[in-house]
């Protein structure tokens, strides 16, 4: 059994009701929105799948109900984009690119944070062999997204940074129209460094309006509570030494821990 496949099951998709990539797109693909964020322990997010299962689908791709992503974060020598977030300025950014194993597609992605505090994200569909690298097209698009955004930043600044992967199901409320990510066996590279979350928890994440969703209340009776945390500001302040102290200390003390050396391969 892969680990997608172990994910899968331990959290009770395969009884949930399946809804194609178009039918959750139609609904659920939202570039402007709020996301909020939260840490369950295993059993917990088993249950909160549970509770979903009459209002929520689940992305259902022939039969596989979790992706392998890999995303390759840019950012400036000084790392800005670090900074940025940390110091919670007003014009943070991310751009990654990110490679879906299982499908073979790869996109170039920018999020910024508009007026109201809420993400816009932005992409740009690539080759998979493009994965990792900016190329002409890609540049082009990230620097017109960061010059609308007020972001003063341009791609000749940014070079690779750090690589997280991780699995993911994404579950849809075809009627609301929100959405809700959970991801596992979550790992963060950076030169011969690897950060690994516990395999006991999961990164729950919905994707919706300025309001909290259902799904939100839901996991407030689970007792679960929204955490700041980024996958690659988790990454760069677990393996770059060095950076100043900041507020996800303890969350990274109490879920991740790091290791030396974790061989990769292609697909998580």
């Amino acid at each position: 059994m892969t680990a997608a496949s172990a994910f899968e099951a331990r959290l009770g998709l395969p009884a949930l009701r399946g809804a194609t990539l178009a039918e959750v797109d139609a609904v659920a693909a939202l570039q402007h929105r709020t996301d909020r964020k939260y840490l369950l322990p295993l059993d917990r997010a088993r249950a909160f799948v549970d509770r979903l299962a009459d209002s929520h689908h689940v992305l259902d791709l022939d039969g596989r109900r979790t992706t392998s992503y890999l995303s390759t974060y840019f950012d400036t020598p000084q790392l800005g984009a670090w900074h940025a977030h940390i110091q919670r300025r007003r014009r943070r950014w991310k751009v990654r690119t990110r490679l879906y194993a299982e499908d073979g597609l790869c996109r170039v992605e920018v999020k910024t944070k508009d007026g109201r505090g809420a993400t816009v994200k932005h992409a740009l569909k690539t080759e998979p062999h493009t994965y990792g690298r900016l190329g002409t097209e890609a540049a082009e698009f990230i620097d017109d997204v960061l010059h609308q955004a007020a972001v003063p930043v341009t791609t000749a600044d940014l070079g690779p940074a750090a690589e997280i992967r991780y699995v993911r199901a994404a579950l849809a409320d075809l009627h609301h129209g929100s959405r809700v990510t959970l991801d596992g066996t979550l790992t963060c590279h950076h030169g011969h460094r690897t950060a690994l979350l516990d395999p006991q928890t999961v990164l729950v994440e919905t994707k919706g309006g300025i309001r909290p969703a259902p799904a939100d209340r839901l996991l407030l009776r689970l007792g679960a509570r929204p955490v700041s945390l980024s996958k690659y500001i988790v990454g760069q302040s677990l393996l770059t030494p060095g950076l100043p102290d900041n507020d996800v200390r303890r969350v990274l003390r109490t879920h991740f821990q790091t290791v030396p050396h974790l061989e990769r391969t292609r697909a998580a």
